[in-house]
């Protein structure tokens, strides 16, 4: 692998101990604001599943990796993503205590990435066949992850509209650590399989299903949340008003990282700064936390 220019070319990933205290932390964390705070909440409820669905995609795929400093990357983006999961889960019980039950839409989110994107119990060419498939996807989806972790990085505008430092550092800390394993995904893809036409047809279905469960969680969250009783509907139409706001990724924002994604020269390097997640990491009140 070669670095892009500005970037270190003998980066080690690794998982980070963190710890979080949710216990003063509100549930409408941007304050005054349960529509934004909703939508980025759905990301609590995709993401465990989500992440426990691509360490076990990447573990089946270690063997069949070439390349050292590859399969090193990969086993670094295993670690990180383990971590993630685990805890978003921690977010999801603090919402539970707070009234908020999730583990509705949260069971059919396990359902989807189990049933759905799981093994099949294939052998042979069909085997290699489906790990490929669910790879370019995860390569797709992590494009996202990485374009969504230099947001909130630079995310200004919630630290000015108050929202609570905890939850801020939670996601600061994994939009860090997808910045800094942006590649890792694309690269295994491309050493694996490759196909520019597989590449489209990954970020079309990606697109279809994030979108659909992004709608479907917001609605879940405005519904069942405790203060809102479901007063005001959910959905992605939101993202427009939050996005002018600065308070959620804008639509615009998220389709022109697309159109980069789907030019043959795409690498995902150019997107986001491991610098500006490094120094990040290193001063992580939740990795502070863990030290001490």
């Amino acid at each position: 692998m070669t670095a892009q220019l500005g970037e270190p070319d003998n980066l080690v990933l690794q998982a980070r101990d963190v710890r979080f205290d949710w216990s003063t932390v509100p549930l409408h964390w941007i304050p005054g604001d349960p529509v934004a705070t909703h939508l980025i909440n759905v990301l609590h409820m995709l993401l465990p599943a989500g992440e426990e669905w691509f360490v076990r995609v990447f573990k089946e795929a270690v063997p069949l990796v070439r390349d050292d400093r590859l399969r090193e990357d990969v086993l670094g983006f295993i670690g990180q993503e383990a971590m993630h999961a685990a805890s978003h889960e921690a977010v999801l019980d603090h919402f539970v205590e707070q009234g908020l039950d999730v583990r509705p839409f949260v069971r059919q989110v396990d359902f989807f990435f189990e049933s759905m994107l799981g093994d099949r119990g294939l052998t042979g060419d069909r085997r290699r066949a489906w790990l490929n498939e669910r790879i370019s996807l995860i390569a797709a989806i992590e494009h996202f992850t990485g374009v969504l972790g230099d947001w909130i990085l630079n995310a200004e505008e919630l630290d000015r509209a108050g929202a609570d430092p905890m939850m801020l550092d939670l996601l600061r800390w994994h939009g860090a650590e997808e910045v800094e394993h942006r590649h890792v995904a694309h690269e295994l893809f491309m050493h694996l399989d490759g196909r520019y036409s597989v590449r489209l047809r990954a970020m079309a279905e990606s697109i279809t299903m994030l979108t659909s469960l992004w709608q479907r969680g917001h609605r879940y969250l405005m519904a069942a949340d405790p203060i809102v009783q479901g007063r005001i509907k959910g959905g992605v139409r939101h993202m427009r008003r939050t996005g002018l706001a600065g308070l959620t990724p804008s639509g615009r924002m998220v389709g022109a990282s697309v159109g980069r994604y789907l030019r043959r020269g795409y690498s995902p390097l150019n997107e986001g700064s491991t610098e500006q997640a490094i120094a990040y990491l290193a001063s992580s009140p939740a990795a502070q936390a863990a030290l001490r």
